[in-house]
């Protein structure tokens, strides 16, 4: 097929999914995996191929370059005890698990510890697609591992494919390889995003900003690839720096312009993604002949079931190493509870396809490599069984966990409104003292500044209320005996509202009421002028507090993000959209 009418398909086919999935209350990669199984039927449909190169070098920089930008720092750090083994040790013990299986069906070890390396890591797509079913932390520690373990998967692939084909390994080889890999993809990723760093010093161009965003996870990639280390932890090193540095370097058009785009962009390269899953199934299983088919749907589900069993042993194993430093200690029952949500959390997806089309067809000798039409089966079975299984499954699982309430999230995102609207406003005198602001715009800016955050409160006492009036509630439930004086008649709903979302009543409130013009006060343009100049102030004031308490680590990451967005989108509206040429 040409490749517009490929292009359309798979549109018309991500549609399709979207405007289904929420009648057939489905997650939406479920929705297009089936949608491409289906298509498969098609004969001509199932010659479209998914170039491992395409996946590896177009979609994996820019999916993993904006879950890194979307990622928590202080999660990380908090809880790299335990994302450092699971993102190395653990891929390292699957594939080495799932390759003693292989050999037990009869592949030769080399072969087998390549299909190791295929199927060992969780996709950070299928993670980011499917985990948000979690709560936040085992979310975040989930995402954090599913962006550096690839990296793992392929070095392991690049010491296995030597070894199938004939090339010397010693144990010196593979050392350096792994020093190469991680210490060269951590440097070359640090090294793009201080070069981008200092490009965006020198330009306040929207386009132009964003361009040399768009080129940071590609050239951080590029560069490694050339180098032989890992492009995927250069991605996400690159990433993670620039979600620290990029506010302080880009503008707030800019980055209200990249958080429409990216989200899109990458929703659509996810969607094609899992389409096109559905459609290598079909092909690879159209490829196999009867005769074998059989003995291979066994390994795929003996190999499933192995990752999933390594998974949760290697998690039982690694506590103790966890727990060194004082790390957060859960009663037994709920940390065997975690354990097993994150085990059916972890699924497979695009990039061990990748990895497992990219095996070489001969060896150096030109012989044809045995056991690679096997290798692309069986990891084309594991990915289709943790999806369609472990997918469907992961929401029954986390109710039957449950985890304690988490509302750090929004306890956070209160402190923060209120720490930053109430330093502005101690801030006001003198801000307006220094951009030359009349008395009349300064008090109105700070009675509109004093009642957002009289609003801000009103929230956070509404939340505490009805969190204890859940509670109140379960125990009468509990009790069976229901208090006489609660009618029930009160809902906070309204009053509390939603984390980041402004109430019209009070921007009407605001509105001037007077009925009389006076000719003689200063010009309404001057004091519209002298109010957006104090507002922007007071926004980048702001933004100077925020930016104190994410450094302090009072306040997460996502928080900043997501306080950082309304303060651009409230600058955007003083200042208007730059107008593109």
């Amino acid at each position: 097929m040409e490749g517009l009418e490929i292009t359309v398909l798979l549109g018309l086919t991500i549609l399709v999914g979207t405007l289904l999935a929420p009648r057939l209350r489905i997650a939406l990669p479920l929705v297009l995996v089936v949608f491409g199984l289906l298509l498969g039927f098609v004969p001509a449909l199932r010659e479209i191929q998914l170039p491992p190169e395409t996946v590896l070098l177009l979609f994996l920089p820019v999916m993993l370059f904006w879950e890194s930008l979307t990622t928590s720092l202080r999660s990380i750090r908090r809880d790299f005890r335990y994302i450092l083994p699971m993102s190395t040790l653990l891929v390292v013990a699957s594939a080495f698990a799932v390759a003693g299986v292989a050999v037990l069906f009869g592949l030769p070890w080399e072969i087998a510890l390549i299909l190791g390396a295929a199927v060992a890591p969780p996709d950070a797509t299928a993670v980011a697609a499917l985990g948000r079913l979690l709560p936040r932390r085992s979310f975040m520690k989930l995402k954090a591992e599913s962006l550096t373990n690839d990296g793992t998967a392929l070095v392991l692939y690049a010491i296995a494919v030597s070894l199938a084909v004939g090339g010397q390994v010693t144990p010196l080889i593979v050392t350096w390889t792994i020093v190469v890999s991680y210490l060269g993809g951590i440097l070359v990723g640090a090294a793009v995003a201080a070069a981008g760093w200092m490009l965006l010093r020198r330009t306040r161009s929207t386009i132009a900003i964003n361009v040399t965003m768009l080129l940071v996870p590609f050239v951080s990639f590029l560069l490694a690839e050339m180098i032989h280390a890992s492009g995927v932890l250069a991605v996400v090193v690159a990433g993670l720096i620039a979600a620290y540095l990029s506010p302080l370097v880009t503008t707030a058009a800019s980055r209200r312009q990249a958080e429409a785009a990216w989200p899109f962009g990458v929703f659509l390269l996810n969607g094609a993604l899992f389409v096109l899953i559905g459609l290598e199934v079909q092909w690879v299983a159209h490829q196999t002949s009867l005769q074998t088919i059989g003995w291979l749907v066994l390994a795929t589900v003996v190999v499933w079931v192995t990752l999933l069993v390594v998974r949760f042993l290697f998690q039982l194993f690694a506590l103790p190493f966890q727990r060194l430093g004082g790390g957060q200690v859960h009663p037994r029952g709920l940390r065997t509870r975690m354990q097993i949500v994150s085990t059916v959390a972890g699924m497979r997806g695009a990039v061990s396809l990748a990895i497992a089309l990219s095996v070489p067809i001969a060896d150096g000798a030109g012989i044809r490599l045995a056991g690679r039409d096997d290798i692309i089966f069986v990891t084309a079975g594991v990915i289709l069984l943790s999806l369609l299984v472990q997918g469907p499954l992961l929401p029954a699982v986390v109710r039957w966990a449950r985890f304690p309430v988490d509302n750090g999230e929004a306890e956070e995102y209160e402190l923060a409104e209120r720490a930053i609207s109430g330093a502005a406003m101690a801030a006001l005198d003198g801000l307006a003292t220094e951009h030359g602001i009349s008395d009349e715009v300064r008090d109105r800016l700070r009675r509109d500044g004093y009642e957002r955050l009289e609003l801000a409160n009103a929230r956070a006492m509404a939340r505490e209320r009805a969190l204890i009036d859940a509670e109140v509630g379960a125990m009468e439930v509990l009790l069976d005996s229901p208090d006489p004086l609660a009618d029930g008649s009160v809902e906070l709903g309204d009053q509390a509202g939603a984390p980041g979302r402004s109430d019209d009543r009070v921007t009407l409130q605001m509105v001037a009421t007077s009925t009389e013009v006076d000719l003689e006060q200063r010009s309404p343009l001057i004091r519209h002028e002298e109010m957006s100049r104090l507002k922007l102030a007071v926004i980048e004031h702001k933004r100077e507090v925020l930016r104190g308490l994410r450094r302090s680590g009072a306040v997460d990451d996502l928080v900043v993000y997501r306080i950082s967005a309304d303060l651009d989108l409230e600058q955007v509206r003083l200042q208007g959209i730059e107008q593109l040429d």
